[in-house]
Formats: C-alpha cells, sequence, structure tokens
C-alpha cells in the first residue's frame, strides 16, 4: 500500500508544472505538458515548465 501512495505522490510531483498550467488556464499548456513530459526527468527541465506555468502572461490589445 505504501508503494502505491508513494507512486501516485510521485506523479502529482512530477507533473506539477502541468497540474498549475491547466488550473490557470495557461494558453500553452500542451507546450508546458510536453517540456514536462520529455525533460522533467532532468531536473532543469521540470523547473523550466514550473516557472514557464506560473509565468503571468500579458493581455495582447488585438486579442481584446
Amino acid at each position: 500500500m505504501g508503494a502505491i501512495i508513494f507512486l501516485v505522490l510521485a506523479f502529482v510531483v512530477y507533473f506539477l508544472p502541468t497540474i498549475v498550467a491547466s488550473k490557470n488556464k495557461k494558453k500553452n499548456s500542451d507546450a508546458i505538458l510536453i517540456l514536462n513530459l520529455f525533460l522533467g526527468w532532468t531536473f532543469v527541465g521540470w523547473i523550466i515548465a514550473l516557472v514557464w506555468a506560473v509565468m503571468h502572461e500579458e493581455k495582447n490589445e488585438a486579442s481584446k
């Protein structure tokens, strides 16, 4: 039972940038998922994905 809890917790932590991006309705959440999936294991990729997920998106005047 402890192994299952550990695996679920590890999965949530690994995909935390993706979870944050989708919760914040980021425009590039698919790209953050791909970066997280393929480079998250490097820790540098995980940090980049997390920073990208929490960055403030500028509103474009043309899109209003």
